[in-house]
Formats: C-alpha cells, sequence, structure tokens
C-alpha cells in the first residue's frame, strides 16, 4: 500500500478576484508552511485567450495579492492563467497536469440565485474532483 500524500504537498488554489486570492492564499499560507508544499494559485476566466499577449489587469491585480498573501509567509507561488469553457474543469486540468496533492478554496459569498446561474463552482470542485478538495474559511467573516 503506498504512502498517503500530505493534501499541502502540491496544492491548487482557484481564485477569482484580489479579494478571493488574499482570503484564499492566507488561509493556506499557515499549512503550507508547516508542511513545506507548493502553492499554484490559478485565476481562470471562462473563454478563449485573447489574441494579444497581455494578461487582463483583473489577473494581475489578482496574482498580486496572492503573492503579498504567501510573501508575508515567505512561501513561493506559482501563479497561472488559464482560459477555459467551464472553470471546474479547467481547474482540474491543471491540478492533473502537475499532479497536485489537491486542490482547496474559500467559498466565494453568494444567494441561492447566484450559485443557480454560476452552475455553483463549489458544488462541483468538491463532488467532481479525483483528488482530495479542502475547503478554506473565510477569516473575513
Amino acid at each position: 500500500m503506498s504512502e498517503a500524500r500530505d493534501p499541502f504537498e502540491i496544492t491548487v488554489l482557484p481564485v477569482a478576484s484580489p479579494e478571493d486570492a488574499r482570503t484564499t492564499c492566507a488561509g493556506a499560507a499557515a499549512h503550507l508552511r508547516r508542511t513545506g508544499g507548493q502553492a499554484v494559485v490559478v485565476h481562470v476566466i471562462e473563454g478563449t485567450p485573447p489574441t494579444d499577449d497581455g494578461h487582463p489587469e483583473h489577473a494581475d491585480e489578482t496574482f498580486a495579492a496572492a503573492r503579498e498573501a504567501f510573501d508575508a509567509a515567505h512561501i513561493d507561488v506559482e501563479t497561472r492563467l488559464e482560459y477555459g469553457e467551464e472553470i471546474p474543469e479547467t481547474v482540474f486540468a491543471v491540478a492533473d497536469e502537475i499532479d497536485a496533492s489537491a486542490i482547496a478554496f474559500t467559498p466565494r459569498a453568494g444567494g441561492r440565485w447566484l450559485k443557480l446561474l454560476s452552475g455553483d463552482l463549489t458544488n462541483a470542485l468538491v463532488t467532481e474532483s479525483d483528488r482530495p478538495v479542502m475547503v478554506l474559511p473565510d477569516r473575513h467573516d
């Protein structure tokens, strides 16, 4: 029987905005620091990539917030901007590509209508993943 991997060995952290990055990365930082794990922050934009090589400003701000949270904990972070038709499938593809040990995220606030319209991203991440998924608490609540 193989030895179980620490969930924070290589953790994919999907984030949607600068505030989400601050919350999610701060929540994961203590665990990653304790285990010496790697963080891969993924920002997914629905659709196809633009024809130019520039990053959307929103993505740059999101990654800056993630770096700030991890810099405070002295943890290196890899950031990835991905484009895809479905956010959960794109996150899962990144996790497969890097052989992530887990996916960790902080659920975004939203009412019932928002969840219905967005396809309930939290539900998809938790129920469709083939690896452990950790839901981090929102420490700002």
